[in-house]
């Protein structure tokens, strides 16, 4: 099974948009492309909208409902037939493991969507476009991104980290879900956690130790939406240097002294920001081939996500 990621056609270079362009992304289209399976949609095409097409927009009726309008001439609504699009199509895309949508779009923007009143008055950006919303309702531990926001190097890092620990969970429980394997593969995310949010660690870790308490399919959706809330958090350098501290631990007793220092000293220094997360991890890596440990070269926090990227360079 490969990683397969929704993503807005635009995004892939499609023209498709109101204007007849696109919105193509080197990133998705360069450098992701060849480690996914992409599953395009433009939700305005499937309706029936051509491109170009005139422009639309999220607007409020007098009840607080948000339609989605023509921009020029606001009595045609298209809210109906995309509501009935995303009930057929949403179905089709369980076993998506990421999601990147184009940004501001009023059909497929994550937020700060620009919001109208009746009137044609802008009351902010305030909206989520309409597609996209009933996306994360249906899928609320889905990863997903704008195309914009991968421009960040913390965000674009952050999401692909999460696409790719959904989908290694996906794969563990896909021939069905066992306390035996959600127990393995907490064991392997400790660390991972632990640098993202450390209370998300502690909580999920109880909700492990509990998992007699759930019915089995409950325990799958509740582990599965916890672990994707923690891993959202940015992880910090303190954080990290936090979970890097940890790890050293286990290798205190094969260490040399002067080995613990240059390694407590390494963590220190990319703490202080003088040096990549690179540098602490290949010294660890290093020292674990020379005294083996099971556990921690199992910990998906050395690799989370494929080294090709270059994510952590």
């Amino acid at each position: 099974m490969t990683v397969k990621i929704g993503i807005s056609a635009c995004v892939l270079g499609d023209k498709v948009r109101y204007d007849g362009g696109h919105k193509a992304s080197s990133f998705c289209m360069q450098q992701l492309a060849p480690l996914v399976q992409y599953v395009p949609v433009c939700p305005e095409m499937a309706i029936g909208m051509s491109a170009p097409r005139p422009a639309i927009r999220l607007q409020l009726d007098a009840e607080h409902q948000v339609h989605l309008v023509q921009s020029n001439n606001s009595a045609i609504d298209h809210t109906a037939a995309m509501l009935a699009f995303t009930e057929q199509k949403l179905p089709q895309l369980a076993q998506l493991s990421g999601y990147i949508v184009c940004a501001k779009s009023p059909s497929c923007g994550m937020e700060r969507v620009r919001l109208f009143d009746a009137k044609g008055q802008q009351l902010g950006k305030l909206g989520v476009g309409l597609y996209t919303h009933q996306l994360m309702q249906k899928y609320p531990w889905l990863p997903v991104e704008e195309d914009g926001r991968l421009f960040d190097p913390a965000l674009r890092e952050n999401f692909i980290c999460r696409v790719f620990s959904c989908y290694d969970y996906q794969q563990t429980m896909q021939d069905g879900f066992s306390v035996g394997k959600l127990v393995a593969f907490h064991s392997r995310y400790k660390f991972l956690v632990m640098a993202h949010s450390p209370t998300a660690y502690r909580e999920l870790g109880r909700l492990v130790a509990n998992a007699k308490l759930f019915a089995a399919d409950e325990l799958q959706q509740r582990y599965l939406l916890a672990l994707m809330q923690a891993l959202k958090n940015i992880a910090t350098r303190k954080q990290h240097a936090n979970v890097l501290q940890h790890l050293q631990g286990f290798l205190k007793h094969g260490l040399s002294t002067e080995a613990k220092q240059e390694l407590a000293d390494l963590i220190q220094r990319y703490r202080q920001g003088f040096v990549p997360l690179l540098a602490p991890l290949i010294l660890l890596q290093h020292h674990l081939k020379q005294q083996p440990n099971a556990y921690v070269s199992a910990q998906r926090y050395f690799a989370p996500y494929p080294e090709s990227l270059g994510l952590r360079a």
